[in-house]
């Protein structure tokens, strides 16, 4: 039977242990197999190349990236829902509900999100044994919603629920007119007004950077408030008002406009669409000139080709 102190020693057991091996250096030395051999340790990776990049390195490689913060959402409205505004809600449409659009409620938009969209498939199992398929037919789009800080005199929230009461006739009619007694009475019917009428064609939110040098243009096509989210009202500490509203639209379309540090490409002389000086009288006796010899000389070469076998034998 083998000596246990002999094994120890052999199995490379550290030198303060009975029976230990005296070469032993924990972490330095080379580890031991059963047999007594040692073989040596793998040697240190260096780290890798992208932790040894700094950050202006990582930015000249990746580039800049977005931000979440940079945008602005613009609604154009129809002359309907203009008059609409300014027939029944004269107090924020004063100088304008046009205006007001532009110049405030773009501005208190505090969240908007970006549209997606998705394909509608159908599935075919026929063309090959066991392989089923799918194709898209229908591209379908996603409701967007956008959120807006709802200012002291409520006129943020009063232009939504005007243009829902305008979508439904609930406090006026189709033409803009007040509804007598449509608002007081207990007996209400609501009378839609025409898609056309409170579909806005050019709703757009446009993503851009700090530099301003790129911008993304999201159009959406016939979109409208589609609903308002519930308001929460608490007492306890004081926090901003907020309004979401959810927009229906058919589809939407991106723009991407170029960058301002982004030249034109060259055209050239035949499509150059800048204006020509007019030339002067040498250089037009000189254009007439080129273009009279090159007339001439391809006459001289129709008539001064070899002629055909058939012509020559007839000639002889």
């Amino acid at each position: 039977m083998a000596d246990p102190r002999v094994v120890a020693t052999n199995r490379g057991l550290p030198a303060d242990r009975l029976g230990g091996n005296p070469n032993y250096k924990s972490g330095d030395a080379p580890d031991s197999d059963d047999s007594g051999g040692s073989k040596p340790r793998s040697p240190k990776r260096s780290p890798s190349a992208a932790l040894r990049l700094s950050m202006s390195d990582m930015k000249n490689k990746i580039g800049n990236l977005a931000l979440t913060n940079t945008y602005y959402v613009n609604i154009a409205l129809t002359d309907e829902l203009k008059k609409h505004f300014d027939t029944s809600y004269k107090d924020i449409s004063k100088d304008g509900i046009q205006k007001f659009v532009n110049e405030k409620l773009g501005y208190l938009c505090s969240e908007a999100t970006l549209p997606v969209s998705s394909y509608a498939t159908a599935e075919v199992k026929d063309n090959y044994i066991g392989v089923p398929q799918e194709f898209a037919h229908t591209r379908l789009y996603t409701d967007v919603d956008m959120t807006f800080y709802v200012d002291s005199d409520y006129s943020i929230l009063r232009f939504f629920e005007g243009w829902m009461d305008y979508i439904s006739g609930g406090n006026s009619s189709a033409k803009g007119e007040p509804a007598a007694g449509s608002d007081t009475g207990r007996n209400v019917y609501r009378r839609f007004v025409f898609p056309d009428f409170y579909k806005v064609q050019t709703m757009t939110i446009k993503k851009f950077e700090r530099d301003f040098k790129t911008q993304l243009t999201y159009t959406f096509i016939n979109a409208f408030p589609k609903g308002l989210t519930a308001i929460p009202v608490s007492y306890g500490p004081a926090d901003l008002l907020k309004v979401t509203a959810t927009f229906n639209f058919d589809r939407y379309i991106v723009e991407r406009e170029a960058a301002a540090s982004e030249k034109p490409a060259i055209l050239s002389p035949q499509q150059s669409t800048l204006p020509q000086e007019p030339e002067s009288s040498e250089q037009r006796q000189a254009r007439l000139r080129r273009e009279r010899s090159s007339v001439i000389n391809s006459g001289q070469s129709v008539f001064n080709r070899d002629p055909s076998p058939r012509a020559r034998s007839q000639n002889r």
